[in-house]
């Protein structure tokens, strides 16, 4: 059978992730990801009522006009968690595809949220829930597709694996290797040691390399919640305003933060649209998440909030607001401006539950809306956070655990591929034979 993958996005930048592998004539699409910062810089851009051609003129969402190449019929869209960088495309390409979108329930119930608000495109295609440890069979040739559990800084992520005659593909983005999980189960690291023992092993390994560059281990998000702890506990005795912010779609975090700032005597508070939307899915699908904390989501309803606090006095609340990379609409960063009614005094604390998401875009406006809390008086508590993603130590693991016969790199561009092309040339494997750095809109022939 021919094994052929076709690179289409987040091969030359952290973001717009969108791979398609070819067994025999059936597709499968891993993810279909937006480039956000390719957005944030267009002053109040929406792309709801966008073509999908200029946002991809834009560089904002992946090519796919690679996809006329491939000679088969595309079987399914699997996209492996919510956030956006893998499903904000969805909605503008998956129209195209005669093809059911499969996704655990969490990553689903985002996705129709995405397909809602769209204005250009309807898309019909069926919507299939299917949960880490389950498979489902793929078209007519023999192959089936497995969700494996992973641990990632958003719930209910998986990787996929397509099983083919001549071995598994295992699509390894996004996760790290988290044993404690705040929310969740742990990495099915057991089902991986498997996979490369198993049949024909494991034919090829797309691999995040986000952190492919850092050394060491990643941390489990139970160490970012003590970090977090100690932090807020730090501020028990403190009568002025305390501001947090992380990742929307971090519900673990959000999770931590309702329950330290009621342990400090607060009232936590969610504001902004994208708080409101992925803690609110959270709760509607039976997360474990606390189901009596105030979500608000709409600029007039914040405006009341935020003047309620005033009122009351902002020693009883701890409102957790989005702006954690300084998008120039998000609440932090308007608070940071003083466009809205919550006053920022001498010495209040703003903690940023996030790190800023390693791309100029992102780093330029994170440092401007720290700089603007200073000039506010503001203290600013930094990097309160653990990444979602593997670094060296995690890839040597992974790499000993499936014992791949091929390797892609992904979700960096080509300098960011280095420490992980280093780590595998260690392992044995050469560069051009069974060690493929690629860019977007490549094919590789695997058999």
């Amino acid at each position: 059978m021919e094994i052929e993958i076709a690179t289409i996005g987040g091969y030359e930048e952290v973001g717009r992730q969108m791979t398609a592998v070819r067994a025999g004539s059936d597709i499968v699409i891993f993810d279909m990801g937006l480039n956000l910062s390719k957005v944030l810089i267009h002053d109040n851009l929406r792309t709801e009522g966008m073509h999908s051609l200029d946002l991809i003129d834009m560089g904002a969402i992946p090519d796919d006009r690679i996809m006329n190449d491939l000679e088969g019929d595309v079987q399914a869209i699997v996209p492996t968690h919510g956030h956006l960088d893998h499903i904000g495309a969805i909605s503008k390409l998956a129209h195209r595809y005669d093809a059911p979108i499969v996704a655990t329930p969490f990553t689903l119930e985002l996705v129709k949220g995405e397909l809602e608000e769209e204005q250009k495109f309807d898309t019909d295609s069926d919507l299939i829930e299917m949960e880490a440890g389950e498979t489902m069979t793929i078209g007519d040739e023999g192959c089936e597709l497995e969700f494996v559990n992973v641990t990632h800084s958003i719930i209910q992520a998986i990787n996929p694996v397509l099983h083919t005659p001549e071995g598994a593909i295992v699509y390894g983005l996004d996760k790290r290797m988290d044993h404690t999980p705040v929310i969740g189960d742990p990495i099915d690291m057991e089902r991986f040691r498997e996979l490369g023992r198993e049949d024909n092993g494991v034919l090829c390994y797309i691999e995040d390399c986000t952190n492919a560059n850092k050394k060491g281990r990643t941390p489990s998000e139970s160490v970012a919640r003590e970090h977090l702890r100690d932090t807020l506990y730090s501020m028990e005795d403190y009568d002025g305003g305390i501001v947090a912010t992380t990742f929307s779609s971090h519900i673990a975090r959000v999770k931590s933060l309702i329950e330290f700032a009621r342990d400090i005597g607060r009232e936590p508070l969610l504001l902004g649209r994208s708080m409101e939307t992925y803690s609110g899915t959270a709760k509607r699908i039976g997360v474990d998440f606390p189901s009596d904390v105030e979500m608000v989501g709409y600029r007039h309803a914040i405006e009341q909030k935020l003047e309620q606090i005033m009122n009351d006095g902002k020693e009883n609340y701890l409102p957790v607001v989005t702006g954690h990379q300084g998008e120039p609409r998000a609440m932090l960063t308007r608070m940071a401006r003083g466009e809205t009614p919550y006053e920022l005094d001498e010495g209040d604390k703003v903690v940023f539950s996030a790190r800023v998401i390693p791309e100029p875009t992102n780093e330029g406006q994170r440092y401007q809306a720290e700089k603007l809390l200073g000039m506010q008086g503001a203290r600013v508590y930094s990097d309160i956070h653990v990444s979602g993603h593997l670094c060296q130590e995690g890839h040597y693991t992974m790499l000993e655990a499936l014992q791949p016969q091929n390797i892609i790199p992904a979700h960096q561009d080509l300098s960011g591929f280095s420490g992980y092309v280093d780590l595998a040339s260690d392992k044995g494997y050469t560069l051009g034979e069974d060690l493929h750095t690629t860019t977007n809109g490549n094919i590789i022939q695997l058999v």
